[in-house]
């Protein structure tokens, strides 16, 4: 079947698939969007709530349907899962996702679509990896959303600490989308000048940059931890992630972006789905970019692998259909 390039499909109806078609709805990516979910109504509910605006943004169909319209779809986003409660880890969600996934790959894996799927369900690393492995699509078209929204976070308390453009922050969170992620500060600049100069360009000389540095990783890391506990879930910022990503593909903008891809071998991994940068396009990950890191850094990511991949060793990624 042909590929709509103008077609979304969301699977997942929950606060993180509501909101990301809400903001691909606003985004004007896209001009037919389809949402599914395993409560019916609730898929048709948010079509026709975000149907209602589309006088005011986009024209635009919105509908709710079946696997059968998933096919034709550009991107199918991914996010029906459990949701992370509070004081769980996205690694707590592990059996429980996988089920789920084992069912909405079957079907994918019966329609063959030859789009792009985008995977954001928590635990992301291991559902890219199960998804790229039993939905049949090719391991270059299944990528997950990965460390982009950290990477986020982590340039946006930059940019407060140093009362920047956070767009003009170039830094990147590698790894595990979750508690054992990496900050490669042994790269990261602003505009290509190094931290240390740039700290003290702004006047910020004096200030202990490891102690500042780690008050920052650890902020980020826990951001999620904090915004479940005070309003249950997060979903705005994964919303605006997935909207970024699409961006990307659709406009095949050769993007790079630190998001979750199998690897065989680059930085000596083998086995697992991490986060590394990589750049996306129309065709999903066209290459891997091999940033430099340094010693620490690239122990801390194989560590982060081996948490993954120790995760993963009672999964079966058998297909029986």
């Amino acid at each position: 079947m042909s590929v709509n390039v103008r077609k979304v499909a969301v699977i997942g109806c929950g606060f993180v698939g509501s909101s990301s078609a809400f903001a691909l709805m606003q985004s004007g990516l896209f001009s037919e969007m389809v949402l599914l979910d395993v409560n019916q109504a609730k898929a048709e509910g948010e079509a026709m709530d975000i149907s209602h605006g589309t006088a005011l943004t986009h024209p635009m169909k919105v509908y709710a349907g079946t696997y059968d319209d998933v096919a034709d779809a550009a991107i199918i986003v991914v996010t029906a899962g459990a949701a992370q409660k509070p004081g769980e880890t996205r690694l707590d969600l592990i059996h429980k996702n996988v089920s789920i996934f084992s069912g909405i790959m079957k079907e994918i894996r019966a329609r063959k679509p030859e789009g792009i799927m985008l995977v954001v369900a928590n635990p992301v690393d291991i559902l890219t990896y199960y998804a790229a492995k039993t939905s049949g699509m090719g391991e270059s078209r299944v990528f997950g959303s990965g460390t982009v929204l950290d990477t986020s976070r982590l340039r946006t308390l930059l940019a407060s600490k140093l009362d920047v453009d956070s767009r003009s922050i170039h830094a990147y969170i590698i790894g595990e989308h979750g508690d054992s992620e990496i900050v490669c500060w042994s790269n990261a600049n602003v505009s290509g000048v190094p931290l240390p100069d740039f700290f003290a360009l702004r006047g910020m000389g004096d200030i202990d940059l490891t102690v500042a540095q780690a008050e920052i990783s650890n902020d980020v890391k826990n951001s999620a931890y904090e915004i479940i506990a005070k309003k249950n879930a997060t979903y705005y910022g994964i919303a605006m992630s997935v909207t970024r990503i699409c961006r990307a593909v659709i406009k095949d903008e050769k993007s790079v972006m630190p998001v979750s891809t199998v690897l065989h071998g680059e930085y000596g991994i083998e086995g697992c789905a991490v986060s590394v940068p990589a750049i996306v396009g129309h065709n999903g990950i066209e290459d891997l970019v091999p940033i430099s890191m340094s010693e620490e850094e690239r122990d801390a990511l194989d560590a982060s692998a081996s948490v993954l991949k120790s995760m993963m060793a009672d999964i079966s990624f058998e297909v029986n259909d």
